[in-house]
């Protein structure tokens, strides 16, 4: 199957684009051999995993790249990407907080402190990275979605339809991009596109703003 990845001529601040079905979406973790190998065979997270921890989930590739050094850092050899349904993937963006206070949003500093204790999911926004061995920083924003409590849970046992190990497609797109081949590498890329959100969702995740 050919891989690419779908751009947007001109892409707004905060955007969530990723692989994603009518049903599912794809999300990306870098782990251990320890940890990865047996969510290959359980088709879920089981020990050493730790369910009392937070995980972060993120549905772009590239930035799962520059977060594990094409998978080359220690405890991030293998890229796993998990294909878990719409519904858990919008009910951890409901119930989620953002990770950074921004002065001027519509709650003040300590109510987003009460907020950020209490809820289940973290968002964070990084900048996205481009397509080079250097993961130059884009203008534009990328989702990080941190589970935790009750939320890992859900993940887990509820939301997850399949995981994959595709260490093998990163080290490609790595080998090529080191070959001075950017199309190559571009072409087998995973088809990220534009992931729809409700307005209240959207304002949730202050997605339109800077």
């Amino acid at each position: 199957m050919r891989h690419t990845r779908t751009t947007k001529p001109s892409t707004t601040y905060r955007e969530i684009r990723a692989k994603h079905t009518p049903k599912t979406i794809t999300v990306y973790q870098a782990y251990s051999p320890t940890i990865a190998i047996p969510a290959l065979e359980a088709q879920t997270f089981v020990p050493p995993f730790s369910r009392s921890r937070m995980t972060w989930i993120k549905p772009s590739f590239l930035w799962m790249a520059y977060r594990s050094g094409w998978a080359s850092k220690p405890n991030q050899e293998h890229i796993l990407a998990i294909e878990i349904t719409r519904e858990g993937f919008e009910w951890a963006l409901r119930n989620s907080c953002l990770s950074h206070y921004t002065p001027g949003n519509d709650i003040e500093r300590d109510e987003w402190q009460a907020k950020m204790r209490a809820s289940p999911v973290r968002v964070q926004w990084d900048p996205e990275r481009d397509l080079d061995l250097g993961f130059r920083p884009l203008n534009h924003r990328s989702i990080q979605i941190g589970l935790s409590a009750e939320a890992v849970g859900m993940y887990l046992d509820r939301w997850i339809v399949s995981i994959t190990d595709v260490t093998g497609v990163m080290k490609k797109v790595e080998g090529l991009l080191k070959d001075g081949d950017v199309e190559g590498a571009r072409a087998c890329l995973p088809e990220e596109t534009v992931y729809p959100l409700s307005e209240e969702l959207q304002e949730l995740l202050k997605m339109g703003r800077m």
